[in-house]
């Protein structure tokens, strides 16, 4: 009973981390017309967001041990509320500049902590699930924007998103008790040592993996980022039809991950990767062949599916590969990655676009999604030989 209400407390908060993280692009128009900010002012602010966000992903080990996992959700889901709340109330954009870094922050602990604890104690189908729960809260985000937008204004917003946020830390505080039983396993985890942890990136693997988490990063956001210019540009779309292909491309991401829990009974992490690089590279290839333009839309459909699963099959696989007691600071790394994938590498693609053309863009998605799949084979071939000499060493040892 107290494992069930855990994870559904989990599961809430995903959806609440969910929440800010697709609605500062909704509000740049309103932006721009308040405030009289040029429109890479608002790109700007979202990198501010995810600078935040790659910081704590990092330092996320120490805090993460120090105070443990249902504390430190708590705080994070505080610490987002009130920067929501903030950006609600602020008089000019610099507010929101100086706003943007603990939104980040506490977006970017929130991450780390829940992935590794359901990494440690649930099933890869809950990992799937929870990470559908992420896309649930990033489609009702922009939703709820767009209505007060409608109604209101984007101050009102900000402070519907702020006041759920809220709700969510004091459900949170009220749940603290259920964390508790799992207070000394976490203790048990933080006696590896120091000197273990600061060679983390001599481990075999280690490098491999966070590329894998950037690549992918890079290749989502950058589907969505510049699939609907594409689709126009390119391929004839008008802009309501390339905009509802880009709402089912991430519905498909969410849809896909619900599937890939299911999936997960019968598949490994590993299959699962495999299977979801080459469905998004399936997907990819349909965006610039020479057929009908409904080809395309497709391809965009196939490529948020095959996307699905990698990302949470990479974070639930973390503690097989590498180990639990590291498993919290490799995960910590591997999202700051994620983070810098989905945050620098899209806008570079976007200066490729400008100047060469967008009939570059299925090519650099195949680029990425190619690269993706020679990174992730690699790394299944040197855990793979990790295994087996580890079994030899365990065969000698028994002999002995």
């Amino acid at each position: 009973m107290v494992t069930a209400l855990l994870l559904i407390i989990i599961y809430l908060s995903f959806i609440s981390l969910g929440l800010p993280d697709t609605i500062i692009g909704v509000t740049i128009p309103a932006l721009q017309k308040d405030f009289g900010i040029p429109l890479a002012a608002g790109g700007f602010l979202s990198m501010i967001v995810i600078c935040g966000t790659v910081f704590s992903s990092f330092l996320s080990d120490n805090i993460i041990r120090k105070f443990g996992t249902g504390k430190v959700v708590l705080v994070s889901c505080l610490l987002t509320g009130f920067a929501l709340l903030g950006f609600s109330q602020s008089p000019s954009f610099y507010w929101l500049l100086i706003l943007a870094f603990p939104l980040g922050f506490g977006g970017g602990t929130v991450d780390v902590a829940l992935n590794n604890y359901v990494a440690h104690h649930f099933k890869a189908h809950h990992m799937n699930w929870l990470h559908s729960c992420w896309g649930v809260g990033a489609t009702l985000g922009p939703v709820i924007m767009s209505m007060r937008l409608n109604r209101s204004s984007w101050q009102a917003g900000f402070s519907s998103i702020a006041a759920i946020q809220l709700s969510f830390a004091l459900l949170l505080l009220l749940s603290l008790s259920l964390w508790e039983k799992h207070k000394a396993s976490e203790q048990t985890e933080q006696n590896d040592t120091v000197y273990v942890r600061k060679r983390i990136f001599s481990i075999k693997g280690i490098p491999l993996s966070l590329a894998t988490m950037l690549l992918y990063c890079a290749a989502e956001i950058g589907v969505g980022l510049w699939g609907s210019s594409y689709l126009i540009s390119e391929k004839s779309f008008t802009e309501d039809s390339a905009a509802r292909l880009i709402a089912l491309y991430y519905a498909g991401i969410t849809t896909g991950r619900i599937a890939s829990g299911v999936v997960s009974f019968k598949l490994n992490n590993s299959q699962l990767i495999r299977f979801g690089v080459l469905l998004a590279s399936l997907g990819v290839i349909l965006l610039f062949l020479p057929l009908h333009s409904s080809f395309a839309g497709a391809g965009i459909i196939i490529t948020g599916l095959g996307l699905a699963p990698i990302f949470p099959a990479m974070i639930h696989e973390t503690p097989v590969r590498f180990g639990k007691k590291l498993s919290q600071k490799i995960i910590g790394y591997q999202m700051g990655f994620a983070y810098i994938g989905s945050g620098f590498v899209p806008p570079l693609l976007g200066i490729i676009y400008q100047e060469a053309g967008l009939s570059f863009y299925p090519i650099t998605l195949l680029l990425i999604t190619s690269s993706l799949f020679l990174v992730t084979e690699r790394l299944n071939v040197i855990i793979d030989k990790k295994n087996a000499n580890l079994k030899l060493n365990i065969a000698l040892d028994n002999e002995n």
